[in-house]
């Protein structure tokens, strides 16, 4: 694992720990790296209202986002679980329609880590090519 690689895995551990879910319990955290270098992270926060909870994933883009970036390079996601957690399906949307085939770094809170990239999870992607 690189130094950035596990740069971007500390960057979502520390996200996870602002992590709202009162309801679930369930802690996440994810950090996304721009093409220029830059660590922008994200937690899930929830909603009494379940489905309009948003995923660390979700966060972490949208804010990427709304300042200005456009351009990713990949995405680590941390959860405290044995298993590694990979993004939910409507992540993998939003993962394809605005980073790409990036690659994804899965890692819990015991040192486990495995990596992926965006169409090894979402193979036949909807998006604006099908328009």
């Amino acid at each position: 694992m690189t130094l950035t690689q596990q740069r971007l895995i500390r960057a979502a551990r520390q996200a996870r720990k602002r992590a709202l879910a009162p309801f679930s319990r369930f802690r996440v955290g994810a950090a996304l790296e721009t093409v220029g270098g830059r660590i922008i992270t994200g937690c899930n926060i929830e909603s009494a209202s379940y489905g309009l909870t948003l995923c660390a994933e979700r966060v972490a883009i949208f804010k990427a986002v709304s300042e200005g970036e456009r351009k990713f390079r990949r995405l680590a996601i941390v959860a405290d679980t044995p298993q590694l957690t990979p993004p939910c399906g409507a992540c993998r949307q939003i993962i394809w329609e605005f980073c790409g085939d990036i690659e994804l770094i899965l890692a819990n809170l015991r040192g486990k880590t495995a990596g992926c990239r965006a169409r090894d999870l979402l193979p036949e992607p909807f998006d604006a090519a099908l328009f």
